[in-house]
């Protein structure tokens, strides 16, 4: 058998939602990939934790396997494919691989977003690629982009809806009036949110999907742990009343942006980044306003491309085993090719701003006693802490008074200041809303 006939072996590391529709992609596509790559592509295994559990689709006897560590290990396995998820066993085992000589593909973003330098390390010594496309926003390639496509530009911010759970609850709270439990409930019937909602409600995910941004966006490395992070679970149908009366609407947005800082003489000096994900209003003009239900979407600004924005199905098995494949091949070429692709981009290694100082814009909802004064004293508690009041209205009268405001730009921590000076006065019954405002002017 010649080296253009020789199959190349995959092993993949997890048969569930992904790994499952993963093998039926290798073997109803068998003959395209083979044409696709330049040489057959074969399993040479499938790791599981019970041999006996339901799985979607039938397999030749004797590929399942309880052992991953020694299929990782084999000297036939040419890639790995890693869909199990978590920290450990996938870091040992995709080291392991990497080790053996195996190039990696793999979906899992939290131990990206962990610890994806020890990850790229062992890829650069041991010469193999490491390829993670359907570790955020499923089918959606917005990583290749930013990795390769956009490697000549300059790229200052991305924006996204990278979380389909969050997106799906948010955005029937808004078209139904739905509270937050309510529509947490029929994403639960719908299968679009686990049993157990933490790591989609509470942010995370996006979280660590942010980080894996950030990082690629900006050339530095940026971790889950430098993430500002919070959830949707706190977002009442008060304040998605509040946003569709700004013309606005609510979104859990991953954040990430680049900063120049004026040095002492006027000129540009070092740059940062920021990352964070939390509920903001958006304009209902934003491109990213009519991203609906389960749906994904990101938004680049770069200084040549300008803005550009991916969108399309950002989970499930069918479009997450599309963008696996998509790396599997580009793997697979790059040995039959003898090369190896792009690896890890940090050179920059800017440093990331706490979300303190992040500059950033409040909506501010607040339940007032009706009485003489109580406008002025509110604007000078902004005041006092540097911040701009860009509108302010009052909505009833009596003991219905309420104060809706939003600032313009200032730090996060002008504006956290602010919002705790407001809880203390004796005006102010209660601060009932604190959401930030994206994508608008200042």
């Amino acid at each position: 058998m010649t080296d253009g006939e020789k199959p190349l072996k995959v092993a993949i590391l997890g048969c569930g939602v992904v790994g499952s529709q993963v093998v039926r992609l290798l073997q109803e596509q068998a003959d395209d990939l083979t044409a696709r790559v330049g040489r057959p592509v074969e399993l040479a295994g499938v790791a599981v934790r019970r041999i006996d559990a339901p799985r979607d689709v039938d397999l030749p006897e004797g590929l399942l396997t309880t052992d991953a560590a020694g299929l990782v290990a084999r000297p036939d396995v040419d890639l790995v494919v890693e869909v199990i998820g978590g920290i450990e066993p996938a870091r040992s085992l995709i080291l392991s691989a990497l080790e053996h000589g195996a190039g990696v593909v793999t979906a899992n973003k939290a131990l990206l977003a962990e610890d994806g330098p020890t990850l790229f390390e062992a890829a650069e010594k041991a010469g193999r690629d490491l390829y993670y496309e359907a570790a955020v926003a499923g089918a959606i390639p917005i990583l290749r982009p930013l990795r390769e496509s956009l490697a000549g530009d300059r790229v200052t911010r991305v924006l996204g809806i990278v979380n389909g759970t969050t997106n799906f609850i948010l955005d029937k709270m808004d078209t139904s009036g739905a509270g937050f439990a309510e529509a947490l409930e029929e994403a639960q019937d719908l299968g679009y949110a686990e049993a157990d909602p933490t790591a989609d409600v509470e942010g995370f995910d996006a979280a660590a999907k942010a980080a894996i941004l950030a990082s690629l966006a900006f050339h530095s490395r940026v971790t889950a742990a430098d993430v500002h992070r919070e959830g949707i679970s706190e977002v009442t149908a008060a304040d998605i009343a509040s946003a569709r009366d700004m013309g606005c609407v609510v979104k859990l947005l991953a954040i990430c942006e680049l900063h120049s800082a004026a040095g002492a003489d006027g000129s540009d000096g070092e740059e940062t980044v920021t990352a964070r994900v939390h509920p903001a209003m958006i304009p209902r003009s934003h491109p990213l306003a009519s991203v609906r239900e389960a749906y994904n979407a990101v938004f680049v600004e770069s200084d040549a491309a300008g803005q550009l924005m991916f969108y399309g199905p950002g989970a499930g098995g069918a479009p997450t085993a599309s963008a696996v494949l998509g790396d599997l091949v580009t793997v697979a070429r790059n040995q039959v090719a003898g090369t190896r692709g792009v690896g890890e981009s940090a050179y920059a290694d800017r440093a990331v701003l706490p979300m303190g100082e992040t500059r950033t814009r409040y909506h501010v909802g607040i339940d007032v006693d009706d009485r003489a004064g109580v406008l002025a004293a509110i604007a000078q508690a902004f005041a006092e802490h540097g911040v701009s009041i860009q509108t302010m209205r009052q909505e009833g009268r009596g003991d219905d008074a309420q104060l809706v405001l939003v600032s313009h730009g200032a730090t996060d921590a002008q504006l956290s200041d602010t919002v705790a000076h407001l809880r203390g006065m004796d005006i102010v019954r209660d601060v009932t809303s604190v959401m930030r405002v994206e994508g608008a002017d200042e």
